[in-house]
């Protein structure tokens, strides 16, 4: 780096060289969640000098009450895209944790040029014509449409136990307990429209959560190891990595600032 660029620092907490420059990121939850779900990893990414955005999707978190039949995966798509198009956002780094990464393809070829990097972790990757379900055991579809019809007629999917994310903490069980809201269950059934691959050509990696491997999303993975274009990464904690270990992940992703 040059003089001009502005020296690097080494964050004690993270581990990472930081520099003068500003980077953009956007962080789209999983189901279940909401923007709060990223307020540590915001945080640290901010303290950093970095902007940050956090939305809560259509139907989820602070705008459960929007939920209705209506609520598709379209929408969630344009949710983010409204994000990037109201704050005129460009050269972003957009991160998709989970179902996330199906709203994050979508968004990423409707607008590809406000996007540096592509961010898919522990997610779902879905081709053109694929639905989340279609990712998931069917065992795993079958318990989670029963569920929705159970509790709701339909509508949405109920929370699962926070051991399903990989989250046994009693404080960060408390915060999922508390915050985690049922999920539209339309979202998981719509297949995806694309006129190309996921993510196009835009710069790709996965990050898979190891410790406990979620091992729902192992279609999605074997997926990503046959593609050419993608890089890999791993980090040693649950799926719900931004709560159990959100250091660890800032500094991940501080690596594409």
């Amino acid at each position: 780096m040059s003089e001009k660029a502005g020296a690097a620092s080494t964050d004690a907490v993270t581990g990472v060289k930081g520099a003068a420059r500003s980077s953009t990121y956007v962080l789209i939850h999983g189901a279940w969640h909401g923007g709060w779900c990223w307020d540590e990893v915001a945080a640290i990414l901010r303290s950093h000098g970095h902007r940050v955005l956090t939305p809560t999707l259509s139907g989820l978190g602070d705008r459960a009450h929007l939920v209705s039949p209506d609520i598709d995966l379209q929408v969630f798509i344009q949710d983010v895209v409204d994000i990037f198009e109201s704050h005129d956002l460009s050269d972003v780094i957009l991160v998709g944790h989970s179902f996330g990464g199906v709203t994050l393809v979508g968004a990423a070829e409707r607008i590809p040029q406000r996007i540096r990097q592509l961010v898919f972790l522990d997610a779902v990757v879905l081709s053109a014509g694929e639905s989340a379900f279609s990712r998931l055991p069917p065992e795993i579809v079958a318990a989670r449409t029963k569920a929705a019809m159970d509790t709701s007629n339909g509508l949405t999917i109920p929370v699962p136990p926070a051991s399903a994310f990989g989250v046994f903490e009693a404080n960060q069980v408390a915060l999922l307990e508390r915050y985690c809201t049922p999920h539209p269950l339309k979202t998981f059934d719509d297949p995806i429209v694309l006129k190309g691959p996921p993510g196009g050509s835009l710069p790709k990696v996965y990050i898979q959560c190891v410790d406990p491997v979620y091992e729902a999303l192992q279609s999605s993975r074997d997926f990503v190891r046959t593609q050419t274009d993608w890089a890999w990464d791993e980090i040693a904690t649950g799926h719900d990595a931004m709560i159990s270990a959100p250091e660890a992940l800032a500094g991940k992703l501080l690596a594409f600032a």
